[in-house]
C-alpha cells in the first residue's frame, strides 16, 4: 500500500471539479480490502477523520478533505467479472465509468447510469446515486446496484444483497459479516420528483442497500459492488434541434415526455420514447458558439434527443414521428443535426457534454467555486421554475447559461460570475433558486448530492426531527464521526 505524504504528490486530491478546495495529511492508496480495514483501524485509534475519495469530478466537495487522511480508491480498481448470461457485473469501487461502460458494451450489453462526466469511478457514482441523461428513461444508479460489499468505521463488514434486507416500517435492523447488530430508525422522506440525491433515501418498508447508495461516503467504504445490465440497443436515433423561440423549445420538451410517458404505460411500439431529453438555452448555445461555429444564428434554445430502435420498432417510423414533432414546434429541419451513423452520433454527445466542461473551465480560470444549481420540480411546475430562476439572474444582470435535463425537470442554471462581489450576488440567487425548488415540491440536490457546499440547503427540504433521525443513522453506523467529515451534516 502506498502513502503519500508531501504537497506535491496530494494536491490533486485537495479539491474537485466545483474547485472546492481542502488539505489533510496523508493520502492512502489501498490495493484491497485488507488495506482498507487496517487504514480504518489506524484512524479509529487517533481519532484521526477519513475522506474517500473518487477521481475528483464531483461538483459538491464530498472527496475534498478538510483535515485527517484521505482514502484513495484509484487501485482498487479491476472489474472481476462481466456475466453475459445472467446479466451482471461485479466490479471494484475503483474502475472508471467509462472502462467499465467499454468492456461491458463489448459484450453486448449496457450499464445505463450515463453521467456528464464519464471520467468519474464507480465507487463515486453509487456514492452520490448519479444519474445523467439516460436517467430520462433508465432511471439513477440506485436502480442497478444489486449488491454492496461495504467496510464500516468499526471494521465489520456489511454485505448487502438487494431484496434480502429490508426495513419493518421504520426500523431497519442490519447485521455485519461477524453478526454484529445495528439497529436503525428511519425517517420516511417522500420525494415528488424522478431524480433526489439530497441527503439519505429514507423510506417505510425500504431496501436497506438503498441507504447506503447516494450517502456520500458518510456510512462506509464501498469495496465492491454487483451491478444490473440490460441489453444494448442496436441503433439509436440522435439528434440535436434548434428552435427561433425559447417556448418552442419548451413545448417540444413537454411534448415528448408526455408521449414517452404514454408509449410505456401501454408499451406503444414505433412511438416517442426518448432516451434523453436535453436542453441548451441562448447563452449556452453562445458560450460554445466558438468551439461549435455551425450552431445556427438567431436561434433560442436548442434541444438534443436520443430514442432507441429495438427488434419491433422501425427507424423511418421513428424518425417520422419525432420529425412531425419538429414542425409543430416550428424549428427548423434544414438546420437540425441528425446523426446518421455512429460516429455521428459521438459527437453530438460531445457536445452535450461540452458545456459542462467549459463552465468548469471557466469558473477555475476565475479562481471560483462552481456556481451552478442542480434543482429538480415536479414535472407540472417545471416551466414555471425555469422562467423564475432564469428572470433571477436578467434582473441581477449576472451571465449565466441554463442547460440540462429537462426531460426529469431538471435544471443546471450555471452562474458565470467575474470576481467575489458577483459570486456573493450568485449565491443569494442560488438561494432563492433552492427555495422555490422545496416550494414546489422539488430537491434541492437532484444528481449531484449534498456534499460539504450544499449542507445548508438540506434544511430547506426536511424537517429538523427528519435531519436528526439522518444523524442517529450516521452515528449508529460511525459513533466517531470518522468517515466524510463535514459531508452532508
Amino acid at each position: 500500500m502506498i502513502i503519500k505524504t508531501t504537497k506535491d504528490e496530494i494536491v490533486s486530491y485537495l479539491h474537485d471539479a466545483s474547485n472546492y478546495k481542502g488539505f489533510c495529511d496523508a493520502v492512502y492508496f489501498p490495493e484491497n480490502e485488507t488495506d482498507v480495514i487496517s487504514i480504518i483501524n489506524e484512524c479509529r485509534k487517533t481519532n484521526t477523520p477519513i475522506t474517500i475519495s473518487g477521481s475528483g469530478t464531483g461538483l459538491t466537495g464530498a472527496r475534498v478533505p478538510n483535515g485527517g487522511i484521505v482514502i484513495a480508491t484509484d487501485k482498487l480498481n479491476h472489474i472481476i467479472e462481466i456475466n453475459k448470461e445472467k446479466f451482471f457485473a461485479v466490479t471494484e469501487p475503483g474502475v472508471l465509468l467509462s472502462e467499465f461502460q467499454e468492456k461491458v458494451n463489448q459484450q453486448g450489453l449496457l450499464y445505463p447510469p450515463d453521467p456528464t462526466e464519464r471520467n468519474c469511478f464507480i465507487g463515486g457514482t453509487i456514492a452520490t446515486n448519479a444519474s445523467g441523461e439516460k436517467t430520462f428513461k433508465y432511471g439513477p444508479t440506485r436502480s442497478y446496484v444489486e449488491e454492496l460489499h461495504f467496510i464500516l468505521s468499526d471494521d465489520e463488514k456489511l454485505v448487502l444483497t438487494r431484496g434480502k434486507e429490508k426495513a419493518d416500517g421504520n426500523e431497519l435492523i442490519l447485521h455485519s459479516l461477524s453478526g454484529k447488530k445495528y439497529a436503525l430508525q428511519i425517517p420516511h422522506l417522500v420525494s415528488k420528483v424522478s431524480k433526489n440525491s439530497a441527503g439519505y433515501y429514507c423510506k417505510k418498508n425500504m431496501d436497506a442497500i438503498d441507504l447506503f447508495i447516494g450517502s456520500e461516503g458518510t456510512l462506509g467504504i464501498i469495496t465492491l459492488a454487483k451491478l444490473k445490465l440490460v441489453s444494448i440497443p442496436s441503433e439509436v436515433i440522435s439528434c440535436v434541434v434548434f428552435f427561433k423561440e425559447e417556448l418552442s423549445a419548451l413545448n417540444f420538451v413537454r411534448e415528448a415526455r408526455e408521449a414517452s410517458f404514454t408509449s410505456r404505460l401501454y408499451r406503444k411500439e414505433n412511438s416517442i420514447d426518448a432516451l434523453a431529453l436535453e436542453y441548451y438555452d441562448k447563452n449556452s448555445l453562445k458560450f460554445l458558439s466558438g468551439e461549435y461555429p455551425q450552431i445556427p444564428s438567431n436561434v433560442s434554445a436548442a434541444v438534443w434527443f436520443e430514442q432507441e430502435i429495438n427488434e419491433s420498432s422501425t427507424q423511418e417510423t421513428l424518425l417520422n414521428n419525432w420529425l412531425e414533432l419538429i414542425k409543430k414546434h416550428e424549428a427548423n429541419e434544414d438546420d437540425t443535426w441528425f446523426a446518421s451513423d455512429d460516429n455521428e452520433r459521438k459527437e453530438l454527445e460531445k457536445f452535450r457534454y461540452s458545456i459542462s466542461s467549459k463552465v468548469n473551465e471557466y469558473v477555475s480560470s476565475k479562481g471560483l467555486k462552481k456556481l451552478g444549481t442542480d434543482a429538480a420540480v415536479p414535472d407540472e411546475s417545471f416551466e414555471k421554475f425555469y422562467m423564475f430562476s432564469k428572470s433571477l439572474c436578467e434582473s441581477s444582470a449576472l451571465r449565466y447559461v441554463i442547460y440540462g435535463h429537462f426531460g426529469n425537470s431538471h435544471i443546471h442554471l450555471n452562474m458565470l460570475p467575474e470576481n467575489e462581489d458577483e459570486y456573493s450576488k450568485g449565491l443569494k440567487i442560488y438561494e432563492k433558486i433552492c427555495r422555490k425548488a422545496v416550494e414546489m415540491n422539488g430537491t434541492v440536490s437532484a444528481e449531484h448530492g449534498i456534499g460539504k457546499l450544499k449542507k445548508n440547503y438540506l434544511s430547506m427540504m426536511y424537517s429538523e426531527d427528519d435531519l436528526i433521525m439522518m444523524k442517529k443513522i450516521k452515528q449508529t453506523l460511525d459513533p466517531q464521526f470518522l468517515l466524510g467529515r463535514g459531508n452532508i451534516f
